[in-house]
């Protein structure tokens, strides 16, 4: 009998052995990974933009509680920040802006290699990614890896009773001299939308700096913080033509405004990460748990959970990730193919100070400074 019992032992060691080295290392490395997150227990995630994804983690993994920082970019970033000059390490991951991850937190050398976090073979897989290639918004493509590249037509409305929009073939025809002293802008030297296109514009092959100097310069513009009062202005014709306004809201009150699309300017359009970059914080408290956050937002199930939530609101997304359905992303923020698109996150391109440096020049010779 004691025999009989000692071969069902070594027969069952057998199989237990023989089952774990059926497994690919990927898979054996993510449980163990799992398993070590759930005896952490939590996780700690400073995010800005996309918070309504935490709910999803947490139904997800119940075992693993979510403790988010949230708040705009700036603040989340001034957060961590202030806790490690005090020596307090409490950051597992932090999911924000390209303003607070590259410009405020990679240069105080807060991230950790993410590369080695990425455990999953669909997010490794890089043909399930656009251009085949994961995005970074570092130089050393490494540290702040990014998921969203939503596609911007650089973000002009319109009236519909003043203009057809079939009249716009250039972005150069915004400034035709008819649209002068009919063009309204938001003030982008104020943090907030329109940075993105802005940069847009002044990279923008065949539009430039010089676009924006006589935009701003020579075409008679009101400038604008309200962003009520910015679609106001276009929905009662006070303006004709609005740079930066976000007149979908309007539109859907049935005011007469309507936001330029796709594959109208032949220069091309815009790409923007919106609040869809991600860092791995090096001395995170619970390691683990960061690894499993980060595969699971990085996932066809994490990504395809975010371009839901993110529908409903003022800041729809579109996911690099390109094996996952679209036809959830509006026209307005979805990339197409055969349309030329200028990837405005890259790392070289994020200081506005240069746009913004024209376009006060450009102000003060119009007497508006």
């Amino acid at each position: 009998m004691i025999k009989l019992f000692s071969l069902m032992a070594f027969f069952s060691w057998v199989t237990v052995v023989v089952a774990a080295q059926s497994k690919p290392a990927w898979q054996l490395e993510w449980e163990k990974v799992v398993e070590a997150a759930k005896k952490e227990g939590q996780v700690s995630v400073y995010i800005s933009g996309y918070e309504e994804i935490l709910s999803e983690f947490q139904k997800e993994y119940p075992e693993i509680k979510v403790v988010p920082t949230t708040g705009r970019g700036a603040q989340v970033g001034q957060k961590l920040l202030a806790e490690r000059r005090a020596e307090k390490y409490l950051a597992d991951v932090v999911s924000a802006g390209g303003v607070t991850t590259y410009q405020q937190l990679f240069p105080a050398k807060v991230f950790d290699p993410i590369k080695p976090a990425l455990l999953l073979p669909e997010i490794t897989d890089t043909s399930k990614w656009y251009q085949s290639k994961h995005h970074y918004s570092d130089p050393e493509n490494q540290y702040i890896i990014d998921y969203v590249a939503t596609a911007t037509y650089g973000s002009i409305s319109y009236n519909t009773k003043l203009i057809n929009a079939k009249d716009f073939k250039s972005y150069w025809d915004l400034l035709a001299p008819k649209w002068k002293g009919k063009i309204i802008s938001r003030d982008v030297r104020v943090p907030g939308t329109g940075s993105g296109n802005a940069r847009l514009f002044y990279y923008l092959p065949d539009v430039g700096p010089s676009f924006i100097k006589k935009l701003y310069g020579e075409m008679d513009v009101t400038l604008f913080r309200d962003y009520r009062q910015g679609t106001d202005w276009l929905g009662v014709g006070k303006a004709a033509i609005c740079f930066f306004c976000e007149a979908d809201i309007s539109k859907q009150q049935g005011l007469p405004v309507d936001t330029v699309g796709p594959g109208v300017f032949k220069e091309g359009a815009g790409l923007v990460t919106q609040f869809g970059t991600l860092g791995l914080v090096n001395r995170a408290p619970h390691p683990n748990a960061a690894k499993v956050y980060i595969n699971w937002l990085l996932s066809r199930k994490g990504q395809m959970s975010l371009q839901r939530i993110m529908l409903p609101t003022e800041n729809p997304v579109d996911s690099l990730r390109i094996d996952i359905p679209k036809d959830d992303v509006p026209i307005l923020q979805r990339r197409f193919d055969g349309v030329k698109y200028l990837d405005t996150s890259r790392p070289e391109w994020q200081e506005m100070k240069p746009i913004l440096d024209v376009m006060n020049e450009a102000l003060k010779a119009a007497g508006k400074y």
